[in-house]
């Protein structure tokens, strides 16, 4: 007999021992405490015991869980629940994960929908992420990961459509040089790299969702002395990097100013963020984007990424709507 229940105040140790239990996969951080789903779940300040479902089974084992959230208001200073998202779904290995994760989806959609949501999503994707960046999926959270066959079949089964692609890419640091051409050499003539370390959050949501992270901003800015005229972000992917064996950063954004596109700048800023990434230690780098992006998908490429991974965004009508 399956029971749901809202989460408890004496879960932590048991569903860190649940996500333990998983089989080795690159997307999960192992090996999971108590301690870290405190520091990266339950202490968020929009944390709501219950959008954490936890099923029993029999003598009260946990057996699986699921955990629904909100994203943020359009100015990214307040949580809104107009859209919620199951953020992960975990099942034991020894049961049936469909058994389990029927009554798991339909408790989460269910609170999803009594608290305001039209629209609920499968898996974090950016704005949608309000848990688990660090202990799940890379660099961001890519919705359900290719790789994660099963998920993807449970949610499509279930009604989800997919509304976007993530693409997700990777590059060994070892070996990396900038690229170099008559282009980049006038822009090295013409601009300077500046780094800040730990940059202050520009939103309350980033506060919240980044606030554990260690982060380096690149600004690309003309040595003629106007205002910058690109910027990326990068974060070290920790602790999920660790389960990987290597030092990995991130690229959280990376935007140029408009009146400055089209001109090679966001391939120099880039190559030479990753040079000075490198120099510090950094062995890998992962970036995720909307398989739409064809600019995006085309720099990265021309870097010397390769893809890895995808993410597919899914999505259905709340219960009722």
């Amino acid at each position: 007999m399956i029971r749901v229940r809202p989460f408890r105040n004496t879960d932590p140790p048991l569903l860190a021992d649940l996500w333990r239990s998983q089989s080795p996969q690159r997307r999960l951080v192992q090996p999971m405490s108590a301690r870290l789903l405190e520091s990266h779940v339950f202490s968020k300040p929009y944390f709501d015991r219950l959008g954490l479902l936890v099923a029993e089974g029999d003598e009260g084992r946990v057996i699986g869980f699921a955990h629904a959230g909100f994203g943020p208001s359009e100015d990214l200073s307040t949580l809104s629940t107009e859209m919620g998202v199951v953020c992960l779904l975990l099942v034991a290995p020894d049961q049936s994960f469909g058994d389990i994760a029927g009554p798991l989806l339909d408790a989460a959609e269910d609170y999803l929908s009594s608290q305001g949501s039209k629209v609920i999503y499968a898996g974090g994707v950016y704005p949608l992420n309000p848990f688990y960046l660090g202990l799940y999926g890379g660099s961001e959270l890519p919705g359900v990961l290719e790789s994660d066959e099963r998920s993807l079949s449970f949610y499509r089964g279930r009604g989800y459509q997919p509304a976007d692609r993530v693409v997700v890419m990777q590059r060994e640091l070892a070996g990396f040089r900038p690229l170099v051409d008559r282009t980049q050499m006038q822009i090295r003539r013409s601009y300077q790299i500046e780094a800040t370390l730990d940059p202050p959050s520009s939103s309350w949501w980033e506060a919240c969702t980044l606030g554990h992270a260690e982060r380096t901003r690149f600004h690309l800015l003309p040595r003629a002395g106007d205002a910058p005229a690109a910027s990326a972000t990068f974060w070290h992917i920790e602790p999920l990097a660790s389960s990987w064996g290597v030092h990995a950063v991130g690229v959280l954004d990376l935007e140029v100013a408009a009146e400055h596109r089209r001109r090679g700048l966001a391939t120099f800023l880039m190559g030479e963020s990753l040079r000075q990434l490198q120099s510090h230690g950094a062995t890998l780098v992962e970036a995720q984007t909307m398989e739409r992006n064809a600019p995006a998908v085309g720099l990265y490429q021309k870097l010397g990424f390769e893809q890895v991974d995808a993410g597919v965004v899914l999505r259905k009508s709340a219960p009722g709507r």
